[in-house]
């Protein structure tokens, strides 16, 4: 029976691409129990193993779902990804705004306007006279990185 070697960075770097499984514990299958090849910390791995057992063996979705620590509609979630996307589709994607969504043309041309004024006015300052003017509620860290961005990053 063949020995578990994991190395020890795996689970780092798998955490630093957001691929590291939260329930590694939660996997009864077989495969991942005992091996050097299969990682329960490998949450594409896993995913794609219950999609392969389901699609391949003919196993229920609940019990392909259940087998490897995931829930149906994470089943259907995942097969729909990597039917669309292929393996890559099983990568969790970054969650949230891709930009700084309320910096609009408007809200940045008010921002530019405000410091020609007033060079000395402070991030803070700025967010407060957003959220009189425009009734919108950025942060200042948001607006100090924008404005370290650059004017043309902005929009």
């Amino acid at each position: 029976m063949p020995t578990k070697r994991r190395h020890p960075d795996k689970a780092e770097s798998l955490r630093g691409q957001g691929t590291l499984n939260p329930r590694p514990h939660a996997i009864k299958s077989e495969l991942f129990l005992d091996s050097d090849f299969f990682d329960p910390r490998d949450l594409v791995q896993t995913k794609y193993e219950m999609l392969r057992g389901a699609r391949v063996e003919g196993s229920p979705v609940s019990r392909a779902a259940a087998t490897f620590g995931f829930s149906r509609p994470t089943f259907y979630q995942a097969r729909a990804a990597f039917e669309r996307h292929g393996l890559s589709g099983l990568i969790p994607r970054k969650r949230g705004p891709r930009r700084a969504h309320k910096l609009t043309a408007e809200v940045v041309e008010f921002v530019e306007q405000s410091r020609a004024q007033d060079e000395s006015i402070g991030a803070k300052e700025l967010a407060d006279l957003i959220k009189e003017h425009f009734g919108v509620s950025i942060h200042a860290r948001t607006i100090e990185r924008a404005l370290s961005r650059g004017k043309k990053k902005l929009i």
